[in-house]
């Protein structure tokens, strides 16, 4: 997980957070090595959004530590949890594109509310980054709308790695996604995180796209971190939330919630 000699990407110890008196992270510890690819599942509602977002500073936990290359991000002032998550890209679920933005100015949102380009620099930037993830240059002059789903998905991919991020949040990239499009979609992640040596945090339910695309596999339930180990020993791992999520079976210590 780490050298021995520079601190983690990612370390959580301890993290808890509760919504309505319910306990949404409880006694969560993680820690990423850099360069490391880990997918994070679990069952809806388990707490797998809510560990991104806290991550990325978006969410404040109740107690614990949130650490970025080991600068400590949680109960610390603005400025110096900003400082530390701004090495951070995220791809939100469902893409989370503005609709009133051309594509071009949802990829380049970010640098240009930093000031960090101007609108012809911007555009020159989304473009360069839509070619990276495999859309054609026209598709910068589009709306979201007029996007299919595939191509929303490498929009805000390239959207979250516009200021050439060290760490990459992935929010359920593939959900809604057809088997084909899934695939191209993880490789695209894998060859991303690999061009600007990226760790890469990806919350997925799809267990072929895990397989696909990460290292290390992390299950949750609950708000709890219940299973941590190579992602290829998930099919085999011996444990039973691991197994019956896995497997898609109705028995198991994880109960199926029915509307």
């Amino acid at each position: 997980m780490t050298d021995g000699i520079s601190p983690p990407a990612i370390a959580l110890s301890g993290v808890n957070k509760r919504f309505d008196g319910l306990d949404a992270l409880k006694d969560v510890d993680l820690e990423i090595g850099k360069g490391e690819l880990v997918a994070l599942s679990g069952p809806s509602g388990s707490g797998k959004t809510v560990l991104l977002k806290t991550v990325i500073g978006l969410i404040e936990p109740d107690a614990g530590s949130v650490r970025i290359d080991g600068t400590e991000t949680a109960g610390v002032p603005h400025g110096v949890r900003e400082a530390a998550t701004r090495r951070i890209g995220m791809l939100f679920q469902r893409s989370a594109l503005f609709d009133s933005m051309p594509v071009w100015e949802n990829v380049v949102f970010r640098l240009m509310g930093d000031g960090l380009v101007d609108r012809k620099s911007g555009y020159e930037a989304a473009v360069e980054k839509i070619a990276a993830v495999g859309l054609a240059p026209e598709a910068a002059a589009l709306y979201p709308a007029d996007l299919s789903g595939g191509m929303q998905k490498r929009a805000a991919l390239a959207r979250a790695i516009a200021h050439d991020p060290e760490i990459l949040l992935l929010d359920e990239p593939t959900a809604g996604l057809d088997p084909i499009m899934s695939n191209v979609i993880n490789d695209l992640i894998r060859e991303t995180a690999a061009r600007l040596d990226a760790t890469v945090l990806l919350v997925t339910s799809d267990m072929a796209g895990a397989r696909r695309t990460t290292d290390r596999f992390a299950m949750m339930h609950a708000g709890r971190l219940v299973w941590q180990g190579p992602t290829e020993a998930i099919g085999d791992s011996g444990d039973p939330f691991v197994d019956q999520f896995v497997h898609r079976r109705a028995d198991g210590p994880i109960p199926i919630v029915v509307d």
